[in-house]
């Protein structure tokens, strides 16, 4: 794609930015305050809501706390187990039918980032009833306001409580596409670090190393960005440095636990407005084929990215770094924390390449890749199929 025709789209968006509100949701925070929804529910008109989870949360009970005391405050409560860890647009049409069969008027979403995607999904599927999944992937293709709509996080990662888009798959071409639309913004966010204490340390791995990916692209990224923006990337990044190590070493640390949900917040937010980049085009390509789970891919992928980059990027970089402590010229800066991050990888024990990735498919992932980087992600070097192709390849050589 033309490089000057990104850009000047690019500059379009900026200047778009400025008239289309990027809200935050209102947050709710604190140890056990999941089960005092009762009153922000009754505030915004809620008497039905659909609460929206994935069968493993559902078989554990993580909900059942939540459900019992909205039933016990009069609620009628409909929940949907159904979706799957990459969610599929078929997903969606079994939780809009359930929606409109039970009568709901609400949605809570109850989980990490594939039933917080799916419940967005869902909530664009009843506000546009016309228009498909397919059709409402890319930018701007809901732009009507969802029904009252509540996001519990049960993971520190996909910052999906705070952004506006949605990742769905879809089933019959396992194409893994973005709605990304402000109206898909969470009304109410729910932190309550007793949802996550002590999840296994590989999906505390997975999702800390996905937020600080958000985090790190959004600033990178910089062209859309407020002070807000990156003030909050820059507060994601030191409370990751700080306590994932935490959080990871032991499960039941509860300050880690909250603080990296507050990471996990800044940084969706930060890339709610400033985007991801070439990472996350990228990893969805491994995730829609082979199933690798987002935070791994992120994981793997964003050293190699950043190191592609190469000068662009060191002056951000070693602003970053600074969160960090890290200290040197700009590029000593930018590699002490492109090294850190394959550091924690090593710790963390996450994958550093994938090898499953079949050369026959590699076109094809380039094509889907570039589909969803461009023009939209203001990146710092604009990749073609040349670039996405070698950093396909060194994945694979490394795995």
């Amino acid at each position: 794609m033309n490089v000057l025709f990104c850009r000047l789209f690019q500059l379009g968006m900026k200047l778009g930015y400025y008239l289309i509100p990027v809200r935050t949701p209102e947050v709710i925070t604190g140890d056990g305050c999941v089960q005092t929804l009762a009153e922000p529910l009754l505030k915004r008109g809620v008497s039905h809501p659909l609460v929206v989870t994935d069968e493993g949360l559902s078989r554990l009970g993580l909900p059942d706390g939540m459900v019992e005391s909205l039933q016990a405050a009069g609620f009628a409560v409909t929940v949907y187990d159904g979706v799957q860890p990459n969610p599929t647009d078929e997903d969606v049409e079994d939780g809009l039918r359930l929606y409109r069969e039970a009568g709901c008027d609400g949605i809570i979403a109850f989980g990490g980032g594939s039933p917080m995607d799916c419940a967005k999904a869902i909530g664009a599927r009843v506000v546009r009833p016309k228009r498909s999944i397919a059709k409402m992937q890319g930018l701007f293709g809901v732009l009507h306001r969802l029904p009252p709509f509540f996001a519990v996080p049960t993971t520190a990662g996909t910052g999906s409580e705070t952004t506006l888009a949605a990742v769905i798959t879809e089933k019959a071409t396992h194409h893994k596409a973005s709605i990304n639309d402000p109206s898909l913004i969470p009304h109410v966010a729910v932190l309550d670090p007793a949802l996550t204490m002590g999840l296994p340390p590989s999906v505390t791995a997975a999702t800390g190393m996905d937020a600080l990916c958000h985090a790190v692209e959004a600033y990178t990224n910089h062209t859309y960005c407020t002070r807000l923006e990156n003030r909050m990337a820059k507060e994601a990044v030191r409370l990751i440095h700080e306590y994932l190590p935490r959080a990871y070493a032991n499960g039941n640390d509860r300050e880690a636990r909250q603080q990296m949900q507050q990471a996990a917040f800044c940084a969706g937010r930060a890339f709610t407005r400033g985007c991801v980049g070439n990472v996350h085009a990228a990893g969805h390509t491994l995730s829609a084929l082979y199933g690798v789970a987002h935070g791994q891919a992120m994981a793997a992928l964003m050293p190699m990215v950043l190191r592609m980059y190469g000068s662009k990027v060191h002056r951000r970089l070693a602003e970053l770094a600074q969160e960090c402590g890290f200290t040197g010229t700009d590029e000593e800066k930018a590699e002490a924390f492109i090294r850190w991050m394959e550091a924690m990888n090593a710790q963390m024990r996450m994958p550093s390449g994938f090898a499953m990735i079949r050369e026959e498919d590699i076109p094809q992932m380039c094509r889907w890749a570039m589909a969803e980087a461009n023009p939209v992600y203001p990146v710092p070097v604009v990749w073609g199929e040349t670039q996405f192709r070698h950093l396909f390849e060194t994945a694979r050589q490394n795995g």
